[in-house]
């Protein structure tokens, strides 16, 4: 049977509902996130985005784009109480809803609980649905795996609701933009420009064994989606692999007792996140962000969990030890993440010692999160 993947991406999300809260916000040019030196914007309103306020930009950079912005300080308890309504919304169909985050959703409706047999059908429901309970749109993509319809909740927004079928996937990828596809990123757009990969039917003509050669793994990836291919199943059930935390500082900071000071905070912040989660790994990762914005991540894996204060601080400094800082090259941010459960490491046929230094990419959380 084919199967039926509907993606659900809440429009403008965090912003849509500061201006239903506050009617005074409606049709404004808005930007959520804390204003100060180094905020950053977690969502912004399609009236900012016409100026090209964006998500993950500098609260100040956002300010001069646009000199009329009104910066709102986030209220995640809110979002948070939307998110669950919206969330009951999708179980009235599947229990097969894999979360991306509070506002973005899978749902596998092959098999669903109305027995509905088309998926756009279903889509459309829950989009009408969101709209009479909580006064907000939603966008959704219709396909047959999440690789299209995730592009397809986001082909018409605000308000979309798009369907790739599987007998047009292929003249819907092929005429594609790059940097549209899942895992493209600026840089890696970038690196297949330079090979002449500008779309989808770009992508197809490279071979296997070249994309693994200039993308590594991903390069298999990237060669299964410029022919629709995309296995990967809903998960339901998600299994934490990671807690972490990140602090921006409100200077730059490069004197060794400045920095010990602040990893010491971040540490215990850590701790805090992990007694909350009850989350247990071994493997330390520091997160470092100079001031030209530079990161770099450097992690070790001890051979106990890391539990306590004296267990992570002195890996921390050992990590930290590392990496070269100076006042032409001060730090802008810390970020410190414990991943590597008792579980992963049964799975793995050779565990690296904690002299052995690996690269990792951890979704670090900013702080504070509540």
């Amino acid at each position: 049977m084919q199967r039926r993947i509907i993606h659900v991406d809440m429009d403008q999300f965090f912003a849509a509902v500061e201006q239903r809260d506050h009617p005074e916000l409606r049709g404004l040019p808005i930007a959520v996130g804390h204003d100060a030196q180094r905020g950053v914007v977690s969502t912004a309103s399609y009236e900012a985005r016409r100026f090209g306020v964006h998500s993950a930009q500098s609260i100040q950079v956002a300010k001069r784009l646009c000199p009329q912005l009104v910066i709102v300080e986030p209220h995640y308890q809110a979002y948070k109480a939307v998110s669950m309504q919206i969330n009951e919304i999708m179980h009235d169909y599947t229990d097969l809803i894999e979360p991306l985050s509070l506002d973005e959703a899978f749902l596998d409706v092959t098999e669903n609980k109305r027995g509905m047999a088309l998926a756009v059908d279903i889509a459309r429901e829950i989009k009408q649905r969101i709209l009479d309970t909580t006064q907000l749109t939603a966008s959704a993509g219709v396909s047959y795996c999440k690789f299209l319809a995730k592009i397809a909740s986001d082909w018409r927004k605000p308000d979309g609701l798009t369907v790739v079928h599987p007998d047009r996937a292929q003249e819907f990828i092929d005429q594609l933009h790059v940097d549209r596809i899942w895992g493209v990123g600026k840089k890696t757009a970038e690196h297949m420009h330079r090979m002449g990969i500008f779309t989808g039917a770009d992508l197809r003509r490279c071979s296997q064994s070249h994309l693994v050669h200039e993308f590594g793994k991903m390069g298999r990836v990237f060669y299964d989606f410029a022919r629709g291919i995309d296995e990967r199943p809903v998960i339901a059930h998600w299994e934490r692999k990671s807690v972490s935390c990140e602090q921006t500082f409100a200077t730059d900071i490069f004197q060794p007792s400045a920095i010990t000071i602040e990893l010491y905070h971040t540490v215990l912040e850590l701790l805090r996140r992990l007694e909350k989660s009850g989350f247990e790994g071994r493997t330390l990762t520091l997160k470092v962000k100079f001031a030209d914005f530079r990161q770099i991540t450097r992690s070790t894996t001890a051979s106990k969990v890391l539990r306590t204060k004296e267990d992570i601080l002195p890996l921390a400094k050992q990590l930290m030890h590392g990496v070269a800082v100076s006042h032409d090259h001060p730090v802008r941010l810390l970020g410190l993440g414990i991943s590597h459960s008792a579980a992963d490491m049964l799975e793995e046929e050779s565990q690296p010692t904690a002299e052995e230094w690996t690269e990792l990419e951890l979704p670090f959380e900013p702080w504070p999160d509540e």
